[in-house]
C-alpha cells in the first residue's frame, strides 16, 4: 500500500507558489516549513466571501446530522486500509458492498447540503478557480492550524498533507476547466439548466466514483494489479479527505466560534480542489485500464 507520490518538481512548484526558500532535489518540504513562510492572516476578500455564505445559510444547516455523519465518515477513512487489503469485492453473481460502505455517510451529508441550497450559496458567493484565488486558498490552508491539524486527525501523515496542498496549488489549468454553472457558455451542446453548481459536481462526483468501484473492480478483477489498487487507495483517501474538509466547513457555519470567515472560504475551496483533482486521477489510475497497466493474461 502506498501513500501519495511527490516529485521534486511538484515540490519546487509548491515552493514557488508560496514563496518558500528554494527547494533542492531530495530536500523535502514539511508543513512546519511552509507555515514559517506563510503568515496566518484573514484575507479581507476571503473573509467577505465566507461572511456572505454564513449569512445565506444561517439557521438552515442541521448541526447534529452533520456532526454525526462526519464522525461516521472519519470512521470509514480509518477502515480504508482494511478495504485496500481486500482490494476486490467478494461475490459469486454480484459484488458485495465494500467500497460503497465508505461513502454511505457522505451521501447523507450530500443530500442534506442539496436540500438547504448549500451548493447554490457557494455558486453565488465564490469565484471560479483562478490562480489568485488558488494561491490565496493555499496561504489560508497552510497558515491555519485548524485546517492542517484537522487533516492530521483524519489520518493524513506529513507527506499526504503536503500532497493535498499540492492538489490545490499545482493544478491551475485543470481546476480552471471546472467553471461555475453560470459561466458555462450558452452555445454548449447540453442543457445548462440541468448542470449542478460547481461544488456540487465536485462532491457528487467523488461519491459516484467511489460508489462505482465495487462493480468496476469485481467485473475487471482479472485485469487488476496491486499497483492499480494502491493508486486507487490514495485517490480514494484524498477524495474523502477533500469531501470531509468541505462538509466540516458546512458544520462550522452552524457554530459561533471556530473557523474564521476567511478560513471557511479556504476550506471550501481547498476541499473542492482536492475532490476535483483526485476524481480525475482515479479515472486514469483505476477506471481506464490500458494494456500497459493491466495484469498479464494467465493463458498465452
Amino acid at each position: 500500500m502506498t501513500t501519495a507520490h511527490i516529485t521534486d518538481e511538484a515540490q519546487r512548484q509548491l515552493a514557488r507558489t508560496l514563496d518558500v526558500e528554494r527547494v533542492g532535489d531530495g530536500d523535502r518540504l514539511t508543513i512546519d516549513r511552509l507555515r514559517e513562510a506563510v503568515d496566518e492572516t484573514d484575507d479581507p476578500a476571503f473573509a467577505s466571501m465566507g461572511e456572505a455564505i454564513r449569512s445565506d445559510l444561517s439557521g438552515k444547516l442541521d448541526a447534529e446530522l452533520l456532526e454525526t455523519e462526519l464522525e461516521r465518515l472519519s470512521t470509514q477513512l480509518e477502515r480504508l486500509s482494511e478495504v485496500r487489503e481486500q482490494g476486490i469485492p467478494d461475490g459469486e453473481t454480484e459484488p458485495e458492498e465494500l467500497y460503497r460502505e465508505l461513502v454511505e455517510p457522505g451521501w447523507k451529508i450530500y443530500d442534506h447540503l442539496v436540500d438547504v441550497d448549500f451548493f447554490e450559496s457557494l455558486e453565488a458567493n465564490l469565484p471560479r478557480f483562478t490562480s489568485e484565488h488558488i494561491e490565496g486558498t493555499a496561504h489560508e490552508l497552510i497558515g491555519s492550524d485548524e485546517l492542517t491539524d484537522g487533516l492530521e486527525r483524519l489520518g493524513f501523515d506529513e507527506q499526504e498533507r503536503i500532497a493535498l496542498v499540492m492538489d490545490v496549488t499545482n493544478n491551475n489549468d485543470r481546476l480552471a476547466r471546472w467553471v461555475p454553472t453560470k459561466e458555462i457558455p450558452s452555445e454548449v451542446e447540453f442543457d445548462v439548466d440541468h448542470v449542478p453548481p460547481l461544488h456540487q459536481r465536485a462532491a457528487g462526483g467523488v461519491l459516484l466514483w467511489i460508489n462505482a468501484l465495487d462493480v468496476h473492480l469485481w467485473q475487471n478483477r482479472i485485469l487488476i494489479t496491486d499497483e492499480i489498487l494502491d493508486d486507487g487507495y490514495w485517490d480514494i483517501k484524498a477524495m474523502l479527505g477533500g469531501f470531509h474538509l468541505l462538509a466540516k466547513a458546512a458544520l462550522e457555519i452552524t457554530r459561533e466560534d471556530g473557523l474564521t470567515d476567511s478560513q471557511l472560504t479556504a476550506a471550501i475551496t481547498a476541499g473542492a480542489a482536492i475532490m476535483i483533482v483526485n476524481q480525475e486521477e482515479i479515472c486514469k489510475n483505476v477506471f481506464w485500464i490500458t494494456d500497459e497497466m493491466r495484469a498479464p493474461p494467465k493463458a498465452r
